[in-house]
């Protein structure tokens, strides 16, 4: 669940780690008065989630609320990276003397969590850690013993900050830390994480993601998840019990697993084809969840070809036919099913299929045949007039 920069705030707040004040708003009207309550200067800032805000205009600074409404109006209604803008957040603005860089998440390849520290904040991580490696310390933090008070003082020497700022960044790296271990978060990024004038640090902003799966241990997240409004069909796909992530290709992909569901994107790439989302139906392919599937794959307007891989394990082979047999019968397809099926009881399943092949149905006994021909369908149904 990834949060709105104020939700991160707020989140980041109620750990102790120090933000800007500051107000959310929907309207040019709610700007305006937020500025009036703050008191200017303010920084108006378009809340989406995506990066590249500033680059694209929806941040800007207001020295007084004639420029508020200004900015408010230049910028609900932006669209940035294909993003609507529909709130802002209202800031006040703060007197910046030296920006930093913090994360954390999870670095799996060696089961530990991982943090990344630089002077060098406000601009674009993955720029200096290319262009300067070094500019970025790194810290792998041990799951059980969590990120210690002498831990915290390494990294903050490796990363080469000003001694007068260090106490203070290490008091709130630890807070941070707790955000991110107490607050079931799988990445926590404050970019920048400024010194004022005064020597201050504030949390400039906050890009949090929290893991779903700890949902059921926080009720206060229900504020959260109200805002996730996100793409239509992940939102059908999530209300079916699916795991489905919207892409912008025309081949529909249905999959049973996570893992069969991610090769069969790469294969359907690497056959000349464009994968129009990832949904995995899970260990089996009943009838009910592969015709929820349908339901979900074949709303999408772009959607040329709908290429179902399934590999039987614990399912038979002929259960599975049947169920795609049958979901095709609940659910009117705009577009042509390609069929790959394998593993237990393969070829009495292909049986049963090739007793119902038609324009609208296809098998295939490889995934690369059945790549290649759903891309072929895709291909020549888009190039249609």
């Amino acid at each position: 669940m990834d949060l709105f920069e104020y939700h991160g705030k707020e989140l980041l707040a109620s750990f102790g780690v120090p933000v800007p004040a500051g107000e959310v708003a929907a309207t040019t009207a709610e700007a305006v008065a937020a500025g009036q309550r703050l008191g200017c200067p303010v920084v108006v800032k378009a809340q989406v989630r995506v990066g590249g805000r500033g680059k694209a205009g929806g941040i800007q600074v207001a020295t007084d609320l004639a420029e508020v409404a200004a900015a408010a109006e230049a910028i609900l209604g932006m669209d940035i990276r294909g993003h609507t803008v529909e709130r802002l957040w209202v800031e006040r603005a703060s007197d910046i003397a030296a920006e930093h860089y913090v994360s954390l998440t999870l670095d799996r390849s060696v089961r530990m969590h991982l943090g990344l520290l630089s002077a060098r904040g406000g601009v674009d991580i993955e720029v200096v850690a290319t262009e300067d490696p070094a500019a970025v310390a790194r810290a792998h933090i041990d799951p059980i013993d969590g990120l210690t008070t002498a831990q915290c003082r390494t990294w903050v020497a490796a990363a080469g900050l000003a001694d007068d700022v260090a106490e203070g960044v290490i008091e709130v790296l630890g807070r941070l830390w707790t955000a991110y271990a107490e607050g079931d978060a799988e990445l926590v990024e404050v970019n920048p994480l400024v010194v004022t004038g005064e020597g201050e640090l504030l949390a400039l902003d906050a890009k949090v993601t929290l893991d779903e799966s700890a949902a059921y241990r926080h009720p206060e997240w229900g504020g959260y998840a109200a805002t996730q409004a996100g793409d239509e069909r992940e939102q059908a796909a999530r209300a079916r019990g699916l795991q489905y992530v919207g892409l912008d290709g025309t081949v529909g992909i249905i999959a049973n697993g996570a893992g069969l569901a991610m090769s069969t994107l790469d294969v359907v790439d690497q056959v000349g084809g464009s994968p129009a989302n990832f949904l995995d139906i899970g260990g089996g392919a009943k009838a009910e969840a592969m015709a929820a599937a349908l339901e979900v794959v074949n709303a999408d307007r772009k959607v040329a070809a709908i290429f179902v891989n399934i590999f039987g394990g614990i399912t038979r082979g002929e259960e599975v036919a049947t169920g795609i047999v049958t979901a095709l019968e609940q659910v009117d397809l705009a577009s042509p099913i390609v069929v790959r099926l394998d593993g237990t009881n393969a070829a009495e399943g292909r049986a049963i299929l090739a007793r119902h092949e038609s324009d609208r149905l296809v098998s295939r006994p490889t995934m690369v045949e059945a790549a290649e021909t759903a891309v072929a369908l895709a291909a020549r149904r888009t190039a249609r007039p």
